[in-house]
Parts: C-alpha cells; sequence; structure tokens
C-alpha cells in the first residue's frame, strides 16, 4: 500500500514539474527575436556564432552554413603555388618522424615456404620422338619441303605467318591447294553503292504543275538538299494534278510543314494511290494530320510513315489506330508499332479492308466504298 502511494507521489511531482516548465516556456512565447539580435553588438553577435559552433554537424534539418565552424574570416596568406605547396609537403612529411613498429622486423621467417603446384604435363606433348631417319631429314629440310609436308599431313595451322606468306607466293612450294585445303573462306563480293537519285526537282515540279499525263511516279528519295518551300509546292501541285499514283519522299529531312501540306492535299487528291514518307523528321502532330485526313480520300491505298527521328509514342499509336479502323479504303499501312494492342487492331483493320475489296471483286461491284459496311459486300 505504501509502494501504491509513492508512486503516485511520484507521478504527482513528475506532472507538477513538467506544468512549472511549460509556464517558463510560456513567457518566451510572444519575443521578437530580430529586435533582440538587433540590439546585440558585434562582439556579442561573433560570441553567439561560436556558440552556434556546438550545434550537432550531423543534423540534417538545420542548413549547411550553421553545422560546422566558420573558418573563412582567416586571411589569406598570399596567391597559390602549387610547385612551393609540393615543396613545403614534401619537407614536412621529411622532418615527421616514423612511428615505431610495435613489433621489430627481424627478418626470421615463420611458418611453412609457400611451393607452387606444379601443372600437370600432357603425355602426347611431354615428349616426341621420330625415327632417326625421319629426325635426320627434317633437320635437314628446306622451308620449302616443310611448307609440302605441312600441306600433305593438313597441319599449315602450325606454321608462322611468314612462312605461310612465303609459301603462298614461291614458286618453289609444289602443293600451294594444300596450305587451304582445309578451311576455304566465302569469296567477298563487293555490293556497289546505290546510285544517286537523279530526279531533277525542279523540272519535275513544273510536269506535277503542267498535269503532265506521262508523269506517274514522282520519286524524290535521298535528295536531301531540297527545301520545304519546293516540298511544299510539290503538295500544293498535287491537289489538282490528276496522273500522278505514287508520290516518294524518304529521306528528304521533311518535318510538320510538309506533313500538313500533304494532309490538305489528300483531303482534294483523288487520283493518288501511294504515299511514302519514311525516314524524316515528322512528329506525332504531322503524322496524326496525315491520318486524319484518310477519311476524306478514297483513292489512297498504301501509306508508308515508318522510321522518323522520334518516337510517335503510345498516345498517337492508339489515335493511328483508330482511325485506321474508321477507314474502309487504305490497304497497307507502313509502320512498326510499339505496343502489342495497336499492332494488332491495326493487322486487323488492314486485313477487313482486303478481304472487303476481295468480295466486292468477287461481287463485281463498282462505286465509292462506305466505311460503315465492312461486313457486308
Amino acid at each position: 500500500m505504501q509502494s501504491e502511494i509513492s508512486t503516485e507521489t511520484q507521478k504527482t511531482k513528475a506532472g507538477s514539474s513538467t506544468m512549472s516548465y511549460r509556464r517558463e516556456l510560456e513567457k518566451y512565447r510572444d519575443l521578437d527575436e530580430d529586435e533582440i539580435l538587433g540590439a546585440l553588438s558585434e562582439e556579442e553577435l561573433r560570441t553567439l556564432e561560436n556558440e552556434l559552433d556546438e550545434l550537432d554537424p550531423d543534423n540534417a534539418l538545420l542548413p549547411a552554413g550553421l553545422r560546422q565552424k566558420d573558418q573563412t574570416t582567416k586571411a589569406p596568406t598570399g596567391p597559390f603555388k602549387r610547385e612551393e605547396l609540393l615543396d613545403h609537403l614534401e619537407k614536412q612529411a621529411k622532418e615527421f618522424k616514423d612511428r615505431e613498429d610495435l613489433v621489430p622486423y627481424t627478418g626470421e621467417k615463420r611458418g611453412k615456404v609457400w611451393v607452387p603446384k606444379q601443372k600437370p604435363m600432357d603425355p602426347v606433348l611431354e615428349s616426341v620422338t621420330l625415327e632417326p631417319e625421319l629426325e635426320e631429314a627434317l633437320a635437314n629440310a628446306s622451308d620449302a619441303e616443310l611448307c609440302d609436308i605441312a600441306a600433305i599431313l593438313g597441319m599449315h595451322t602450325l606454321m608462322s605467318n611468314q612462312q605461310y606468306y612465303q609459301a603462298l607466293g614461291s614458286s618453289s612450294i609444289v602443293n600451294k591447294e594444300g596450305l587451304n585445303s582445309v578451311i576455304k573462306p566465302t569469296q567477298y563480293k563487293p555490293v556497289p553503292d546505290e546510285e544517286p537519285n537523279s530526279t531533277d526537282v525542279e523540272e519535275t515540279l513544273e510536269r506535277v504543275k503542267n498535269n503532265d499525263p506521262k508523269l506517274e511516279e514522282v520519286n524524290l528519295n535521298n535528295i536531301r538538299n531540297i527545301p520545304i518551300a519546293t516540298l511544299k509546292a510539290y503538295a500544293e501541285a498535287l491537289k489538282d494534278n490528276s496522273y500522278v499514283k505514287k508520290f516518294s519522299i524518304v529521306g528528304t529531312r521533311s518535318n510538320d510543314p510538309v506533313a500538313f501540306a500533304l494532309a490538305e492535299m489528300l483531303k482534294v487528291n483523288k487520283v493518288l494511290k501511294t504515299l511514302n514518307v519514311e525516314s524524316n523528321f515528322i512528329s506525332g502532330a504531322g503524322i496524326l494530320r496525315l491520318v486524319e485526313a484518310l477519311p476524306y480520300n478514297t483513292a489512297l491505298v498504301e501509306l508508308k510513315i515508318d522510321n522518323q527521328s522520334q518516337p510517335l509514342g503510345n498516345k498517337v499509336e492508339m489515335e493511328i489506330v483508330s482511325m485506321l479502323e474508321k477507314n474502309a479504303t487504305l490497304l497497307k499501312f507502313g509502320y512498326h508499332f510499339t505496343q502489342q494492342g495497336p499492332r494488332l487492331r491495326a493487322s486487323n483493320a488492314m486485313m477487313n479492308n482486303n478481304d472487303l475489296v476481295r468480295k466486292r471483286r468477287l461481287a463485281d461491284l463498282t462505286g465509292p466504298i462506305i466505311p460503315k459496311c465492312r461486313s457486308g459486300v
């Protein structure tokens, strides 16, 4: 009973001490720290900074300048001189006495001496002995005779490079064919470089503008110095052209303005069958503009947009697939989708379009294809 009373008494004293400590802190709540710091002298501020040096340097909640002592008040001794600093460090190292070893070295060796294990020798390579006649024949043989023997035995790989090439170029070697009888490399067939595109850009543009009936294909592939204004002029000329069926600008550094111009052309042109804009600098916005123009065009059969300078992204690919599923005339779409879902949906859309064309051909139907009638003829 007395122990319980003493425990309650201790708790009461601890509670009263805590309450008194809190009352003491209440009088400092409304103090203005800026006013107090402004009233301190320079010497008192310096003393306060020295007191702050005692703070915990590992406290991550404090600014870095308050975790360590300010050592930048020392006046500089002069400009930095690397050679003098190295000399000073070397002198200081020589003057500093080395610490004596706790156990002095006497040179006595203790323990077992390490002896490396000997690798087992191959009994075949250990000793090779021939008959005296053969030993004498090989000792007196010339390089040409040794090359002949190596070629006959198929052991030309044991010869040095110098002996091998001398044997090929020598006229005293009889069996030269035997030197290469083990492994014969495949003969290298040089592939000639592709000839540069010889299309005259300005002349072809004039022919497109003049609606030349003999011009059905325009190929500007890999001509890198075509101005953007000229490519846009091609797109503008194709709006009124009635004969060009294929237009290709692969590797011409085309960008979004060219893609926008081609998209406006697709909304008007009724003759173009194939459009290829691969390997250019068209972004997702330009590709989307091209695909969004497909519902206005019922003549285009093939569209290639792959290998642009930057990836289109999942969002653009999903929008492309949605537009392809609404189109019923496009039969080939050249683009490698990064995700399996859009790739499968685009493949099914092209398959349905080709199947629709097959059904119309069997039924001998003509006229425009309505996108909503995919399942029927």
